[in-house]
């Protein structure tokens, strides 16, 4: 069987309990290496056989799964955050199926929820925005037309953006270009949950200038929006005057 694991957002005690008993029981692991804290690779066994995609093609990664599985072999490929997320896991699915290779998804911690946690956010906020939405800027690869950044930025609703911290003087023109105020909060966050995280607040007009002088380039994620702020409503889930199915208000 071949396990698409989610690693978690970095901290290795992220990783969900069955993604490590799956790296503890594995012949083989095929784990992103641009991206995944390689000290998950601890939990490995002696002999397993690892190799690092970074340094290899899809088709030299189904090469390894379409072997070890001829060997009826466990095999994990370790994703970073949750496989369904810039995961490029649709694409190595679609080709075990033609190869009639059998395959599980095991889901895993997005940085965006792990900078959540890092910085005690809530992206839903009542009164502010009950739209989170996850989402990168074009670069070498590109996003449909339809999606684009100034397109997203029209609703105002709270934003994580993948994938875009080496574009950011780019990335705050458009924003505000679609629709963000230029003093919108902001925060560049470096490798959430990783013992290096690092957390950059600024807003839009000046997420330029502190990016730079931050030095941070990659590995970032850029969180929007007003949720970053200290206003919103109380919740009515909890409030005394509210009542729903499993408790009456006080009214």
């Amino acid at each position: 069987m071949i396990y698409f694991v989610g690693a978690g957002p970095g901290d290795p005690k992220l990783i969900t309990v069955r993604g490590r008993e799956l790296l503890e029981t594995a012949n083989v692991v095929i784990y992103a290496g641009s991206l995944v804290n390689p000290e998950l690779l601890n939990w490995c066994r002696p002999d397993c056989e690892i190799h690092n995609s970074a340094q290899m093609t899809l088709e030299e990664v189904l090469a390894v799964m379409e072997t070890s599985q001829k060997k009826v072999e466990r095999l994990v490929r370790l994703h970073t955050g949750d496989p369904s997320i810039y995961g490029a896991i649709k694409e190595q699915m679609d080709a075990l199926k033609k190869l009639g290779l059998s395959y599980e998804v095991i889901p895993g911690v997005s940085s965006f929820q792990g900078a959540a946690a890092s910085l005690g956010l809530e992206y839903t906020l009542p009164g502010v925005t009950q739209t989170l939405i996850l989402t990168r800027m074009e670069g070498r690869t590109p996003v449909p037309e339809k999606e684009s950044i100034e397109h997203l930025a029209k609703i105002q609703a709270s934003m994580a953006i993948f994938l875009s911290s080496s574009m950011m003087e780019e990335l705050a023109k458009r924003l505000v270009k679609g629709g963000y105020p230029a003093k919108t909060k902001a925060a560049i966050v470096y490798k959430a949950t990783w013992p290096d995280e690092r957390v950059i607040y600024t807003n839009l007009e000046n997420l330029a200038i502190d990016g730079k002088k931050s030095g941070i380039t990659k590995t970032a994620l850029i969180l929007v929006g007003d949720f970053l702020g200290t206003d919103y409503d109380r919740s009515l889930l909890y409030h005394p005057q509210f009542s729903h199915e499993f408790r009456q208000g006080n009214e």
